[in-house]
């Protein structure tokens, strides 16, 4: 099952470019807006899937557009980060 806008239940996915290459999980989901680490911490990580992320300085925003896929494990761009 896919799903077409994040949400803070997305926290902790990782995040893959088109190629397929992880570039990241997303550490937190603020109005819809996904912010992507690219080298979160294990500590992050739980942290994120806990739903206790926060937006690191290293930290990249996604909007839509820039989501191909959302599925329960992955979250995959269109292009490349």
């Amino acid at each position: 099952m896919t799903q077409d806008t994040l949400t803070k239940a997305d926290e902790g996915k990782r995040v893959l470019n088109i190629d397929g290459t992880e570039v990241g999980r997303i550490v937190a989901v603020e109005e819809g807006r996904g912010y992507v680490d690219p080298d979160p911490s294990l500590t992050k990580t739980i942290k994120a899937k806990l739903g206790w992320g926060d937006i690191t300085h290293g930290a990249h925003p996604l909007d839509e557009g820039s989501i191909e896929e959302i599925t329960e494990e992955t979250v995959r761009l269109r292009g490349t980060l």
